[in-house]
């Protein structure tokens, strides 16, 4: 009797996979048989899932965008406005070792999506995802005419706070007083 196979989940095993090797040794890495080896797979067994290195790191980096908006989506936003925003930026930031996968992963797609239109069309779609839906979130928190404006510094100081953390990782508590500077700043008016 044939064996039934689950096309999608072993999709995003090797989607899973790709992510773990970008994380530990960055996209250079990442070949149709480095990503075969670290899945427990054959080429072969890659390429029928993936028919192009690119089709792969567009579907991880769907993946990836799919991972940080579902902790994203676990933030109780009925918190008082600052402290959810802070909950929320914390959900990005490389505190614990999936939460560094995954700021690894994406910060070397977005140097990749510089080059590459495909991955920069779903980092475009990815980043606008989360900035409507903090925009939407800061509308009904009583902010609707600088939602906009406030999704976009939020997340620029959550880009920015992931970056710098990647690099140093003795310097997190003065990072992390640094998010909350930036929040008083940014709510101080509101």
């Amino acid at each position: 009797m044939p064996r039934t196979v689950d096309r999608e989940e072993q999709r995003r095993q090797i989607g899973t996979a790709l992510l773990e090797l970008a994380s530990e040794r960055g996209l250079d890495e990442v070949s149709v048989r480095t990503v075969a080896a670290a899945s427990g797979r054959s080429p072969g067994a890659v390429q029928k899932y993936f028919s192009t290195k690119e089709e792969m790191l567009a579907f991880a980096a769907e993946l990836a965008g799919e991972r940080i908006e579902r902790r994203m989506a676990d933030v109780n936003t009925t918190l008082p406005l600052r402290q959810a925003l802070r909950e929320l930026i914390l959900t990005t930031l490389p505190l614990d070792a999936e939460r560094r996968a995954d700021a690894t992963a994406q910060l070397a797609f977005a140097v990749h999506a510089a080059h590459h239109p495909r991955l920069a069309a779903i980092r475009r779609q990815v980043d606008q995802d989360v900035r409507q839906a903090l925009a939407s979130w800061l509308e009904s928190a009583g902010h609707s005419a600088d939602a906009g404006v406030i999704a976009d510094a939020v997340i620029a100081l959550s880009d920015g706070l992931a970056l710098r953390m990647l690099y140093t990782s003795q310097e997190h508590e003065p990072l992390l007083r640094a998010l909350d500077q930036g929040l008083d700043a940014l709510l101080r008016e509101n």
